[in-house]
């Protein structure tokens, strides 16, 4: 069926206003882009924070040669948000399955010798490859920034075909975004993670996510930092404590993530640029010493052991 799509800058108007008069004007999409490049700063947990200049861009099933409907869908649209007509730009587009045209360039990433990250509309044919399945989403994690792959190949670095971890043993993802990061540790052997995460967001989509990939009953989420902490302690700490946030918060958590290792576990430090390091370091002086395991793209990933 012929599909088309009307596009407007929405300079001073509400978003969301006009993202519901589209919807209910018959869009099957709308998607938000940058008219000018611009950069938005890191959001606070659940903002949904847009571009200084930001074009919406709805499509619409129909033909571009049917006027009516053209213009009372504009129509419609234009009285809801109290702009002229003028604004709307219309035009024809090839026909596509937009919900799913996003994943059209997130193809399977490999992560060190076993681990593998594969959208659901992928496989990997790779012997003995480890393989987590995860779309991107409204979380932070899918493999493609630097940081996140530090991590994972530090995981899979830790892999000698068995096991990731002892079977007594757990692991915690502290700031888990979409869960990535302990779903791998569980797909690697691990038989308990467990996660936490300020944004309700990020736990909701790591649950998802461990239940796309068989290991929901292994991945506990908890929303209270001191609930993990509890939990963690009772089992006698986590053998590999994983934190892929910013550098500040990694320094003023520096007591509570030590506090989760257990003795000889393994604390993995990422989201901290190269030159962030040396502070990150010395927060982390007299609780465990840590040391650069590895940098890529600009970022850091810091790596220690705590000692009894």
């Amino acid at each position: 069926m012929p599909q088309l799509a009307i596009t407007l800058d929405l300079d001073e108007l509400d978003a969301e206003l006009v993202e519901e008069a589209c919807f209910e004007s018959g869009a099957v999409s709308v998607v938000l882009t940058d008219q000018r490049d611009d950069a938005i700063l890191e959001p606070a947990p659940g903002e949904v924070r847009l571009w200084p200049a930001t074009r919406l861009q709805a499509i619409f099933m129909g033909s571009i040669s049917d006027t009516a409907a053209i213009d009372a869908l504009c129509e419609h649209v234009c009285r809801t948000c109290r702009i002229d007509r003028a604004r709307l730009t219309v035009t024809a587009i090839e026909e596509k399955a937009w919900e799913r045209e996003w994943l059209r360039d997130f193809h399977p990433l490999r992560f060190g010798r076993h681990l593998w990250i594969c959208p659901t509309h992928a496989t990997v044919e790779s012997e003995g490859a480890v393989v987590v399945t995860l779309d991107p989403g409204l979380a932070f994690g899918t493999g493609t920034h630097p940081t996140t792959r530090l991590c994972l190949e530090f995981l899979d670095s830790q892999f000698t075909g068995g096991a990731l971890l002892p079977e007594d043993a757990c692991l915690v993802d502290y700031g888990c975004g979409s869960g990535i990061l302990a779903i791998a540790a569980l797909r690697l052997g691990a038989r308990a993670a467990y996660a936490h995460d300020i944004d309700p967001q990020a736990l909701v989509a790591s649950i998802d996510n461990a239940e796309l990939n068989a290991v929901a009953e292994a991945l506990h989420c908890f929303a209270a930092a001191d609930e993990l902490s509890a939990i963690v302690a009772a089992r006698g700490g986590a053998k590999i404590v994983l934190a892929n946030i910013l550098s500040g918060p990694l320094c003023e958590l520096a007591p509570r993530l030590t506090a989760l290792l257990a003795v000889d576990g393994v604390l993995v430090l990422a989201g901290l640029l190269d030159e962030q390091a040396d502070e990150v370091i010395r927060a982390y002086s007299t609780l465990v010493p840590l040391s650069r395991w590895r940098a890529l793209e600009g970022w850091t990933c810091l790596v220690g052991q705590r000692r009894g």
